[in-house]
């Protein structure tokens, strides 16, 4: 008998729980940033990402209901990958005047690998007609969009002037 193949509800089940052990990665991982970062400002916006991220995690569950799953993840390689060069950069620059803006490039990485994830779960999520997850979905995409555009401000305005000048 042949398989039968796989379709886009799967699909978008198996991305949901990537980014779902994603959140929970970045979970554990933030506190550490926040607790090596020696600026000010760039400590803040990972502790005030942390609180959002827990918001994110509850919305994943949301969305593991709608589609009546239950909420686990999936090793999201990528994301370990990008966390493993954060711990990289915290071991390698600590104490550095570059600390601060390894630290805020590997926060980004996550940032654009979570957009990425997001954007394609809500367009998914439209496609299979799922409209209270594309909403949850959207919602949380906003949040990460709007946390990468306060870290390239703080980049810019303080951290990799920082870096170069020391």
């Amino acid at each position: 008998m042949a398989k039968e193949p796989k379709k886009l509800d799967e699909l978008f089940h198996d991305t949901l729980k990537d980014i779902y052990f994603a959140e929970k990665k970045i979970l554990s991982t933030l506190p550490k940033m926040a607790k090596a970062a020696q600026n000010e400002e760039l400590k803040a916006a990972f502790e005030k990402h942390r609180g959002e991220t827990e918001g994110q995690v509850e919305r994943l569950e949301k969305v593991f209901a709608i589609i009546e799953k239950k909420p686990q993840g999936k090793t999201c390689a990528a994301i370990v990958g990008i966390t493993d060069e954060g711990a990289e950069i915290m071991e390698e620059y600590k104490g550095s005047p570059a600390l601060d803006a390894g630290l805020l490039a590997a926060a980004q990485a996550v940032e654009h690998y979570e957009i990425s994830r997001y954007g394609t779960l809500k367009a998914w999520a439209e496609e299979l007609g799922l409209d209270d997850a594309a909403e949850l979905l959207q919602e949380t995409l906003d949040e990460e969009k709007t946390t990468d555009e306060a870290l390239t401000e703080i980049a810019k305005s303080a951290i990799n002037q920082r870096a170069e000048a020391a």
